[in-house]
Formats: C-alpha cells, sequence, structure tokens
C-alpha cells in the first residue's frame, strides 16, 4: 500500500513537472507573438502543474 502511494506522488511530480514546463513555453511564446491569451493559457497551465506536483511530493511525504 505504501509503494503505491510512493508511486503515485513520484507519478504526480513528473507529469506536474511536464505541465509546468508546458506553461512556460506556452506563457514564452505568447510573450514573444503578443497572444495574452496563450500567455494566460499558459499561466493557467503552470498553476495546475505545480499544484500537482506539490500534491505528489505530499503524497510521498506521507509514505514515508
Amino acid at each position: 500500500m505504501a509503494d503505491d502511494l510512493t508511486s503515485k506522488g513520484l507519478k504526480n511530480e513528473t507529469e506536474g513537472l511536464a505541465k509546468q514546463a508546458e506553461g512556460k513555453a506556452r506563457n514564452a511564446v505568447g510573450g514573444i507573438t503578443g497572444d495574452s491569451s496563450e500567455q494566460l493559457k499558459g499561466k493557467a497551465k503552470d498553476l495546475e502543474g505545480e499544484a500537482q506536483r506539490k500534491i505528489g511530493e505530499k503524497e510521498v511525504d506521507l509514505d514515508n
């Protein structure tokens, strides 16, 4: 059971980091092209990824 929580936590951390990277990239592209809509979408994806990553960190901490 504990291993399940760790693997789920690590998965959430990894997916969260990927979403953060995608969000930062979209935000940057939006800034370069002047597309404020794309910037907002990027910021939202970054925040979504940060939340998921932090949830994963807590899941791993709970397992230890």
